[in-house]
């Protein structure tokens, strides 16, 4: 599958791993390409670089926890769009927003509520019952302050 895991069981190295393969491909792109409009990059991004940050190398089983290593592969799609022409005095927020994209990060989100939904409707492989379960609590206000009643040690923030 080429995913990476430490002793510790950390994500750290795939993210470098997977970091280091779109940045070379992005970089293979912006010494190669020399018509660089919006249209030709985002599909060449979209093509060759992202898959590397993403599905390629199973994002949804090894989701980046720490952020370093999320603010690392994210790297990777800050030069992406600061190498569109016109775009590389705006914000990335503005950047992203004129390319119709959205951060990595919220791809992930998007692609994990995704896979809960699917697993809900019976569409997954994965039955929903062994994830997850339903709370059958019809009043949901004031749970938390019962809980910490009996659990001192939970931490609410």
């Amino acid at each position: 599958m080429g995913v990476w895991i430490t002793d510790n069981l950390k994500l750290s190295i795939q993210c470098h791993n997977a970091y280091f393969k779109a940045s070379r491909a992005l970089s293979l792109i912006g010494r190669t390409i020399s018509f660089k409009s919006k249209d030709v990059l985002i599909r060449l991004y979209k093509t060759l670089v992202r898959p590397h940050l993403e599905y390629r190398y199973c994002v949804s089983a090894w989701s980046p926890y720490y952020a370093k290593d999320r603010s690392l592969l994210e790297r990777v799609q800050h030069r992406f769009t600061r190498m569109v022409l016109g775009l590389k005095n705006l914000s990335y927020e503005k950047r992203l927003e004129h390319l119709g994209l959205w951060t990595l990060e919220e791809r992930r989100n998007h692609a994990d509520l995704l896979e809960v939904f699917k697993m809900y409707k019976g569409l997954s492989t994965v039955p929903f019952e062994h994830l997850l379960s339903l709370s059958t609590a019809t009043n949901t206000r004031g749970h938390a302050a019962r809980i910490a009643k009996h659990h001192c040690h939970l931490d609410l923030r």
